[in-house]
């Protein structure tokens, strides 16, 4: 610990330990020191920790807080973090105007994305979601998904710890005391958290947990036989009795500053049955999220020029006859005095310019007869010529253009989940569609 330099003693606190501001002194760069509350006495004990093992093994990933080092001295686990500048609840408790939508959809982009990680390539899922653990720089353009002290292995066997993440984004599964409950609880939260960074209070703000299931039948109604049958097992099971209230006709009565689409991602999230929700990847590939997806021009749709035997394209367009490359004259070579030669030398027009020079004032007719005649009697081979009369005319392509290359650009190179695929871009009616997964979705 004597490389580290304390600066703030106290920036934040949670259930396992108090975490201080420090100073690296051989790198000059700013850290977060959290201090475990509990004894360690040997290494391997550590690195069993559920937050060292889990950040371990995912805090590559762009929006996973970077875990730097561990340092255990006198039994006395300190934890080295990236620094990051702020939280999501910080920002939303100072904030005097509403976040605009392009603001929370790129925020909430980042955050999906490590879930999605987190969950299929990771392995485990948080269980603390809010929006203190979710961290933001300083320039409010990255976030990043924090504070793994309650993350779990989903591979590991149930049943689970029934608490588990802050009162108003705890999952129904959870409040109602079950063991056995999946990644879907952090689907849940990331719901309650989406409508809050609309409107900067909590969508559920129960007081107890019996509450807290109030505040819910009165935003998404009471569930039943049909909605959630499996909950009504669990609410029997403690002798809970669900308050019956039918709800909120619409979402957006609520949260009147979100588009359709925003409200259409949450009420999928907050649905009672776990299994109704969308699991990461699918919230990525939701119409909310259409915008962050950037697709290079070579893959976008385009015009395709025809060939000759097809239908002519309403185009415009003049060739005339010029030499092939290896029979092109170099730049060296003096023009020849004969007029009829002199007409040679013109270049071919530019593709994006399908107008060609008249010298002298003659018309495109007697250029072009020129430059045939005089190709004819120099032996020089000569490609087809397509050039209409001086009215107005559509003309066709006698062969198409060479295809654009292929360019990797902006968030397609790399292993992205879509990775130039575009049956497994979102699709505008559902979504879920499917896709493999990756570590990295780039917008730019």
């Amino acid at each position: 610990m004597d490389r580290y330099k304390i600066i703030k003693e106290s920036i934040g606190e949670g259930t396992f330990g108090n975490v201080c501001q420090a100073l690296d002194t051989q790198t000059g760069e700013l850290v977060a020191i959290k201090r475990m509350k509990k004894k360690y006495y040997s290494q391997e004990e550590c690195l069993n920790l559920p937050e060292v093992k889990s950040l371990r093994k995912m805090s590559k990933h762009k929006n996973i807080v970077q875990l730097k080092e561990t340092i255990r001295e006198n039994n006395i686990l300190y934890c080295v973090f990236e620094y990051l500048e702020c939280d999501l609840l910080r920002l939303m408790q100072n904030r005097a105007n509403l976040f605009s939508e392009d603001q929370i959809r790129h925020w909430f982009f980042q955050v999906f994305q490590a879930l999605a990680y987190m969950h299929q390539c990771g392995g485990y899922f948080h269980r603390d979601l809010k929006p203190e653990n979710l961290l933001v720089t300083k320039d409010e353009r990255t976030i990043k998904v924090a504070d793994f002290g309650l993350a779990r292995e989903i591979s590991s066997q149930p049943p689970y710890t029934d608490y588990v993440s802050t009162r108003w984004y705890r999952a129904p599964e959870v409040l109602l005391k079950s063991s056995w409950y999946s990644v879907a609880v952090d689907m849940w939260a990331m719901g309650a958290i989406l409508a809050e960074s609309f409107t900067l209070s909590p969508l559920f703000p129960g007081t107890t947990e019996a509450d807290e299931l109030y505040k819910i039948c009165s935003v998404i109604g009471s569930p039943n036989q049909e909605s959630w049958a499996k909950g009504l097992q669990f609410a029997k099971s403690i002798n809970f009795q669900f308050p019956q209230l039918p709800g909120v006709s619409d979402l957006s009565v609520l949260i009147p500053s979100a588009s359709e689409a925003a409200v259409s991602l949450i009420t999928l999230l907050c649905s009672w049955d776990p299994n109704k929700r969308p699991t990461a990847q699918q919230a990525l590939q939701h119409p909310f999220f259409r915008s962050c997806y950037y697709i290079p021009p070579s893959l976008r749709s385009r015009t395709i020029v025809t060939t000759a035997k097809s239908q002519p394209l309403p185009v415009r367009m003049t060739t005339a006859i010029t030499p092939l490359p290896e029979q092109l004259m170099t730049s060296s070579r003096k023009y020849s005095t004969d007029k009829q030669s002199q007409s040679m030398i013109y270049r071919q027009a530019p593709r994006n310019n399908p107008i060609l020079p008249h010298p002298e004032g003659k018309n495109r007719e007697e250029i072009t007869d020129t430059w045939k005649n005089s190709a004819e009697s120099q032996g020089i081979s000569s490609r087809k010529v397509i050039v209409p009369p001086r009215q107005k005319q559509q003309a066709t392509f006698t062969t198409a253009p060479p295809p654009q290359p292929h360019m990797k650009t902006g968030g397609w190179h790399g292993d992205t989940i879509f990775n130039g695929h575009l049956h497994r871009l979102p699709h505008g009616n559902s979504y879920v569609t499917g896709g493999g997964l990756g570590d990295r979705i780039y917008r730019y």
